[in-house]
């Protein structure tokens, strides 16, 4: 199988050698998401904010591949404070419905550009 190179402007750019996404047959694997504001490059204000543009790029990428976020069957949640699990939790329930995907969340030291939460997924097309 070819795979093939998803990119978008509707969300940020690859900020390193690496793509947003990428599709293998039917499968679409994204690149970590951070909360960054496509149109300023500047992450959204507040764990809240950015885990919702978080989710609001990965839509884009998978978007661009033909996907949705109702095609995601995992996801991996990376965390600068755990102790905000529930408030990104909260947001992150908001766009997804049942039958809800597969999904890790786990706290990392550090994210790029001193993120607050970063979020990946695989998706169908």
């Amino acid at each position: 199988m070819e795979k093939h190179v998803i990119s978008t402007t509707a969300a940020p750019g690859a900020i390193g050698p690496y793509s947003q996404g990428i599709q293998l047959g039917d499968l679409i694997f994204t690149s970590g998401q951070l909360g960054l504001v496509p149109e300023t490059g500047q992450l959204a204000e507040g764990v809240e904010a950015q885990a919702a543009q978080s989710l609001r790029n990965v839509q884009a990428v998978l978007a661009a591949a033909g996907s949705g976020l109702d095609k995601v069957i995992k996801t991996t949640v990376f965390l600068k404070d755990m102790n905000n699990f529930a408030k990104v939790n909260e947001v992150y329930g908001s766009f997804f419905a049942e039958p809800y995907p597969a999904r890790s969340a786990v706290e990392v030291a550090r994210l790029p550009k001193d993120g607050l939460v970063e979020i990946e997924v695989i998706a169908v097309k």
